[in-house]
């Protein structure tokens, strides 16, 4: 038996925002095809120079990512969600920490998504319900800190 369920696509984003989001689409789906430990030597790379991205900026990210794509707005779109959203951050200046990890309840459930503030950004899931095993935070520097 299957159970009926419909996507939630964000509405009212930027057109540049969905523009930007395009654009990150098909890097991310290319990154989501690689091995964990590729991913975050990419992602190491190009998070550097860039500020931690606030919620509201992690949040932008992610719904212009879920209003472009079908397939960040279904539920076995984690990973390509995760990455667009971390991409889109960094086009505008900023890093959310993009993390992969696993349920901490059974049944096994893994998982990828965003932190901003230290909180899972757009996730209807409690905080510490998911345990993180890989995360690619912004580099903190003083050039990077905001006043």
């Amino acid at each position: 038996m299957t159970t009926p369920s419909a996507l939630v696509r964000p509405t009212g984003v930027p057109f540049n925002r969905r523009l930007g989001a395009r654009l990150v689409l098909l890097p991310a789906v290319v990154l989501s095809l690689l091995p964990p430990r590729r991913i975050r030597a990419v992602l190491a790379v190009v998070r550097r120079g860039a500020a931690p991205a606030t919620a509201a900026q992690a949040q932008n990210a992610r719904d212009a990512m879920c209003a472009v794509s079908l397939l960040c707005a279904g539920p076995k779109g984690c990973l390509p969600r995760s990455l667009g959203a971390v991409l889109l951050c960094r086009l505008t200046g900023g890093w959310a920490t993009w993390c992969t990890g696993a349920s901490v309840v059974p049944p096994f459930n893994a998982h990828a998504w965003i932190e901003a503030e230290g909180r899972p950004v757009g996730e209807d899931m409690p905080d510490d319900y998911f345990a993180r095993l890989l995360a690619v935070g912004p580099l903190v520097t003083s050039r990077s800190r905001r006043p």
